[in-house]
């Protein structure tokens, strides 16, 4: 009877053996998480079997004799997930785990993201909730883990020729204009900056490293809007308004916003060039004042759903400085071998300029499968900007009669660049493909007029001008392949492009044609222990191509003997970068080394012939730097943050002097980035911020730069049930931004003195009118379409 009874449950016993639920354990971005507490309760409510996911996040409970059980997943800082599951009808789970959120009147509080967090082959620095997300645009990269801006200069890790993107759409812009427009985007649209050292093979290849900023998506139903404005205080006063406003209701969702910005701005230093040859020294003071009461930035995006499939975005970005102005009066003092002043000239520079530039884009995305989705996006940028100038010299000379030259100049540029781009991407549980192609065509006009009184009434001089054309096509096939296995992660992509270029010189003639294949590989590597200690180390090569405005060799005169030149045989930069990278909790370590072959950049020479002080775009031979980056956020209390950046590197250029020698410029540089934050009030969110930047000496080609130091202030509060938001932010305390850049070697001898007026405070108020709150946003429900995928 025994052996009856067992050879009848014998199936069951076996059955029961083998039963068994395997998943995988996700949040909303798709990200899988490791370490999470997977528990299985029976139909008594009794414990069972308690797990956590490894390091892809899956988990695998087996050995289970009952049939109903109730499964509950749980992690910090998300919501509690529970499903019953039938094991007579087992399958693979994927769960979704939500963020933790909490109603507070009428408006959902979201738990807070880390500040910073490590990707494979990025680090994101989320800003959306943070103090700093009252700064504009520019002032959040100034506090971004791993970037520096020095006298208006982005670099990171030291390096400069960043790429700057805006929701991975290149930034059509560089210097003063860049800056103009990142000071004028509101810092409560920026969701994050994404610092990218080694960008994977999506991305072009183009510059030394990507800083992607990510704009904000509206989640909200219905019609919102914010109201700003905003006074700044320096030497002088500058002001700026705006309007955001949101639409959202079910597939449509709309945002536009109008910046307004107006001031002036100024800058002051001092040029001081020894002439060892003559044994003069001449000396000249620069205040330059500029007004500019009419900045306008646009902004205009619209999404929309066709099904639960397609999407479809339009994005229109705009800026618009019709006049910028000013009156530059510069006097100079020429002094002999006695120290004694023998001659002196004073040069009065009446100019103005406007800059006009667009961007339109338009994509579509398209979910194939469940797998599977293609993107397709197209973009045109234009820029036009234009600079006239009269520049006035009365001239006094020893041994000379005294006179006075005249000359005037005009110069207009225009930029015309297309890109479309097509890219797929598969996604399995641990394998990811990206596949995509890319074509962009550049082209560009300079104009120079110049005319002078050389001949007693103005003429216009051929010999001096130029009319420069420029075009670029550039065609990119790449790939990169990503696998998770355990705790290992590991990307790897190809990138190739085709460049031809032609550019056509009219006066005097040169044409300058190449056309040239390069291959960018991108390699990734990352390895998270149980305790979530992260090792990571990525390679990647990238180029760094010239400014369109460095090639243009016609010479752009400050004065009479000065003047700005670019050379259209410029040769692009390779560039090699290599990184380790450790994170665990707060800390993240990054130790790096980049080569640089033919670096561009700006550097000065002096022609004792003509008295002239040449600026010069041009190759040095090489660069290369080492270094190490930490970055480390410390939460003493929940009222009480410390956060600090620090980066040491050492850094070598070598260059070819006017003397014919292979000169070399070496020098270990450190910057460094303390604040600290409090939050005085938890219900008002009243916090407030005091932060200390510091720059040890540096280098750039011939050019030593010296150290320089700021501290600074943030306090920011909300009022009226948090419709209205004020900020207060004080800027470089000390006034000690001052910098000093020397040229020393052979026979050239000549620094500059340069501070930028960032002494100041600013004082910004937002209102928040319309709908606020997420708690009554609908969720869009599957549609047919998705159904089937």
């Amino acid at each position: 009877m025994n052996k009856t009874l067992l050879f009848l449950c014998l199936p069951i016993m076996m059955m029961a053996q083998k039963q068994k639920i395997v998943g995988t354990v996700m949040n909303t971005e798709n990200e899988k998480l490791s370490a999470v507490n997977v528990v299985l309760y029976n139909s008594r409510n009794e414990l069972i079997k308690e797990l956590k996911t490894d390091g892809d996040g899956s988990f695998t409970l087996d050995g289970i004799k009952e049939q109903n059980v109730k499964l509950v997943v749980k992690n910090n800082g998300y919501s509690l997930f529970e499903k019953n599951v039938d094991l007579e009808k087992p399958e693979a789970l994927q769960i979704i785990l939500r963020k933790e959120t909490q109603e507070i009147e009428g408006v959902v509080m979201t738990q807070r993201k880390p500040l910073v967090k490590r990707k494979v082959d990025r680090l994101e620095f989320n800003v959306e909730n943070s103090n700093i997300s009252s700064l504009n645009a520019w002032e959040i990269l100034k506090n971004t883990p791993s970037v520096t801006v020095n006298n208006n200069v982005l670099t990171v890790k030291g390096s400069t020729g960043i790429l700057v993107t805006i929701n991975d759409k290149k930034v059509m812009l560089t210097g003063d204009e860049l800056k103009n427009l990142l000071e004028n985007t509101q810092g409560d649209e920026v969701k994050s900056i994404e610092v990218i050292t080694n960008p994977p093979a999506k991305y072009e290849a183009s510059g030394s490293a990507v800083l992607n900023i990510v704009m904000k998506k509206n989640k909200i139903e219905g019609y919102r809007g914010i109201l700003s404005s905003k006074y700044v205080q320096t030497q002088y006063a500058k002001a700026v308004f705006g309007l955001s406003q949101y639409y959202k209701k079910d597939k449509l969702s709309i945002m536009a916003s109008y910046y307004k910005g107006m001031g002036t701005y100024f800058r002051e230093g001092s040029d001081y060039v020894r002439y060892p040859e003559s044994e003069t020294t001449w000396i000249s003071t620069m205040n330059r004042k500029d007004k500019n009461t009419n900045q306008n930035t646009l902004n205009f995006n619209v999404e929309y759903e066709l099904d639960s499939l397609t999407s479809l975005s339009l994005n229109y970005s705009g800026y618009f400085s019709p006049k910028s102005h000013g009156v530059y009066d510069v006097p100079t003092l020429i002094y002999n071998s006695q120290n004694v002043v023998e001659s002196h000239y004073r040069t009065l520079n009446d100019h103005e300029s406007s800059s006009i530039n667009n961007s339109v884009s338009f994509q579509i995305d398209r979910k194939l499968n469940k797998k599977s989705n293609l993107s397709w996006i197209n973009y045109f940028t234009s820029n036009n900007s234009s600079k006239y100038q009269n520049v006035t010299t009365d001239l006094d000379f020893a041994d000379q009669s005294p006179r006075k030259d005249n000359f005037l100049t005009q110069n207009k540029a225009d930029v015309q660049l297309y890109s479309t781009q097509l890219d797929y991407q598969w996604k399995g549980k641990k394998l990811e493909v990206e596949s995509g192609a890319k074509y962009s065509f550049v082209k560009t006009n300079s104009k120079l007029d110049f005319s002078d009184n050389e001949n007693g009434s103005m003429e216009f001089r051929p010999e001096k001008s130029s009319d420069f054309d420029y075009k670029e096509y550039n065609f990119a096939l790449y790939s990169s392949l990503s696998y998770n296995i355990g705790k290992w992660n590991f990307k790897g992509g190809l990138r190739a492009e085709m460049t031809d270029l032609e550019g056509i010189v009219s006066e005097p003639y040169n044409l300058n044609k190449n056309n040239y294949w390069n291959f960018f590989p991108t390699f990734y590597a990352q390895y998270t222990t149980e305790n979530k200690h992260e090792f990571g180390f990525s390679y990647g090569k990238r180029i760094s191509r010239p400014s369109y405005s460095w090639l243009n060799p016609a010479k752009s005169y400050y004065n009479l003997f000065s003047y700005f030149q670019g050379d259209p045989q410029l040769k692009a930069t390779i560039i090699h970068n290599l990184n380790l990278t450790y994170s665990w909790k707060d800390w993240n370590l990054d130790l790096y080394y980049r080569k640089e072959l033919y670096p561009s950049m700006e550097i000065s020479y002096q022609v004792p012939e003509t008295n002239n002080v040449v600026y010069h775009f041009t190759n040095i031979e090489k660069g290369q730097a080492f270094g190490l980056s930490l970055y480390k956020n410390f939460q003493i209390k929940p009222w009480w943050n410390i956060v600090l950046s620090e980066n040491l590197e050492r850094n070598e250029n070598y260059f070819n002097g006017v003397d014919g020698i292979l000169h070399q410029n070496k020098v270990w540089n450190w910057m460094s980035n303390i604040s600290t934050s409090f939050t005085l009030d938890k219900n008002s969110d009243w916090k407030m911020e005091i932060g200390h930047r510091y720059f040890s000496a540096g280098i750039q080609g011939p050019f030593r730069i010296s150290s320089n130091w700021s501290a600074y202030f943030v306090m920011n509060r909300k009022f009226f049930n948090k419709k209205l938001e004020a900020a207060f932010v004080v800027n470089d305390i000390f006034k000690t931004t001052t910098q000093k850049i020397v040229t020393k070697y052979a026979n050239q001898d000549n620094y500059f003195l340069d501070y930028t007026d960032t002494q100041g405070f600013t004082l910004s108020l937002k209102y928040n009118f319309g709908n606020q709150s997420v708690k009554n946003a609908r969720t869009i429900k599957k549609a047919s379409e998705q159904d089937r995928l």
